[in-house]
Order: C-alpha cells, then structure tokens, then sequence
C-alpha cells in the first residue's frame, strides 16, 4: 500500500509500504477514507521532533473497516469508523477513569513500527477500546465527513482546553492561536454557553472563521499589545476562561495575562521550543489555575458526535486545502508557509 512517511526534515515522501494486516487478535484494519495534517505534524516537519528516516505520519483518520481479529466484537468489516489521535484498550484503570491518552497499553499512531494516518490503510491495535462507529450514511456525504473528521483530534482537544479553562454558560473566553485547534476552542467555547468569545489572530481567513464559530471579538495584536487590548474589552480584569492553543513561552505568558483574576487557563499548544513561560507567583497572587494536556478526545467523541450528526456544530470550515495522497508533500508545504490552515487528504 502507499503510506506517507518523513526522512528528514522538509523531506515528506509517499511511498509504498508493507499492507496493513492483522496482527494481533484485538486489531482492525481500515481502509482511510479521510486523513489530515496536523499543526504538530508540522515539528517533525521542520526538524523540531525527532523522527526516524522512513518512519510513517499522521494521526488524524476516518475509514471502513476492512478486517477485524478473533477478539474483537464491537466491529465488523463495512462499518465507518473515526479513531482518535491514540489509540486505547478502554479497559484500563486509566480508560476507565476517561483518561485514554494515559492507556497502559496505548500508543500514538506513526510510532516506530506502527501505521499513521496519511496513508491508504492502517492496522488499529485495540479496535474495540479505540475505534467509534459513525453513520454508514455519512459515506455520502463530503461536507458532513469532513466535519466528522475533526473529531479525530482538533474538535476533541478544543473542547479539552474550553473544559479546562471553566467555559461556562456567560463566561467571557479568550483563545490564544488562529490554528485549527484555536479556532475548535472557540467552536466549543460557543457550544458551552460562552458569552464574549476573544479570538486573538491577524489571518483575516482564520478570524473569518473564528467569527463563523462564535467569536464576538478579534484582537490582530500580540505580545504587551495583545494583552492590552484585551484588557481593555473586558473593563480591565481580563477574561474568565482563556485557552492557550500554540504551545510557546509567548503564547503562554499571553495567556498568563489576560487571565482574570480567579479564572483558569486550558493549555492544549503542544509545548515545543519554549521554556513554561509561568511565574508561579504570579499565578499563586491572582488564583489563577491551570489545566489542560493531551486531550483524551475518545472521552469526548460520542457527546461531540451527537452535536456534528444534528448540525449543532461544524467544525468542517477548519479545512481550507484538499489534497490527494500523491499530494501530501505539498500540503506540509502549504502549511509550512501558512497558505494553508489545516489540509484534508483524500486517499
């Protein structure tokens, strides 16, 4: 089969590569219907992340079942099928507690020796504990699977940091990062109740969408700025909820700052390149508190699922770019340089 692999930094390759099998009883394999490029693919692109030469990418798919092991029960060969960015046993004390990312017996897809998401097939440990079926109709449907798609990742973890930071029901938010992420907090945040959403991002296409998703304010500045003019939206005290989606010392510190006092912070920016950016006395001074992490988004599929399948929400705008398989290499580039937000592959 052809699968998409990384050699070096900026060196992106589809290849062929052995056909996904079953190995284990507890597997599935999956015929990828819709995959996509993640922000964080994009530090393995850039030589941020080690990765090994010839070592497979992407965590982000949806598909059909195509064969399943001895042991597994809750899948058969024609369902459709969305798997979170890890997969999970979803037994485990870990499982068990919603804390999926924390699975003993977990993994994260591309890993050394494993299938990752932008190719054509992928074997799934774990099946039962980690795939979700999803409407057989949606096949036929571009615009709703696209939008199922986000569930994967972006959705699930907007909504972890939107959690994290307290969202609630007349809360004032603000979301640090006009990323795919970014932009899915801000969706969340809308979908909790929120009633003051404060994007901060300058891409007038992303705000655009932010704006699309509920924000009802757009702040262009950054760094001392940024934080001033959020400041000044809210009366000088800040906002209640604030989701930091980047993952820098300056995104972090941003977030730091225009946090009111009291409220909380929902980190979900992949850390990379940056020292904390926290002054715990600072945060201790004005009761600030902060959560957030990998998001465990199997936790969250089935309540995100209901919303996508009514229309509720459509995180599907958050996909700018399509590209075919052959074309994935151009697609990292696209979101390389930014003229791209997040691309969609079509195996």
């Amino acid at each position: 089969m052809r699968a998409t692999v990384i050699h070096a930094p900026h060196d992106i390759r589809v290849e062929e590569v052995p056909d996904a099998a079953i190995q284990r009883p507890e597997d599935a394999v999956v015929r990828v219907l819709r995959a996509c490029i993640c922000g964080s693919d994009l530090w393995a692109y850039r030589g941020e992340a080690e990765r090994q030469p010839g070592q497979r990418i992407g965590h982000e798919f949806l598909g059909i079942v195509e064969e399943t092991g001895s042991a597994v029960s809750g899948l058969k060969a024609g369902d459709l099928v969305v798997a979170p960015f890890m997969w999970s046993d979803g037994t485990c004390d870990y499982c068990s507690e919603g804390l999926y990312t924390s699975c003993v017996h977990g993994g994260f897809w591309g890993s050394v020796g494993f299938d990752g998401g932008q190719g054509e097939a992928v074997r799934v440990p774990h099946a039962d504990g980690t795939l979700v079926k999803l409407p057989g109709a949606a096949v036929s449907d571009d615009r709703l699977l696209t939008g199922l798609l986000a569930l994967s990742d972006v959705m699930g973890t907007g909504h972890h940091a939107a959690l994290g930071a307290g969202v609630r029901k007349g809360s004032t938010v603000a979301v640090v990062g006009d990323g795919a992420v970014g932009l899915c907090g801000v969706l969340a945040a809308k979908r909790l109740g929120a009633e003051r959403i404060i994007a901060l991002g300058r891409h007038t296409a992303r705000t655009d969408i932010a704006k699309l998703f509920g924000a009802t304010d757009i702040v262009a500045e950054r760094g001392e700025a940024a934080e001033a003019a959020v400041r000044e939206l809210t009366g000088g005290q800040g906002a209640h909820a604030v989701i930091e989606a980047v993952g820098t010392e300056q995104s972090m510190r941003t977030a730091v700052n225009i946090t009111r006092d009291g409220g909380a912070i929902g980190y979900v920016g992949v850390p990379h390149g940056s020292g904390t950016g926290l002054d715990l006395g600072v945060m201790f001074d004005r009761n600030i508190t902060l959560r957030g992490g990998v998001a465990p988004v199997r936790a969250y599929i089935p309540e995100l699922l209901e919303d996508v399948l009514s229309g509720a929400i459509d995180p599907a705008p958050v996909f700018d770019r399509a590209v075919s398989l052959d074309e994935v290499p151009d697609g990292y580039r696209a979101m390389d340089d930014r003229s791209a937000l997040k691309v969609l592959i079509k195996p």
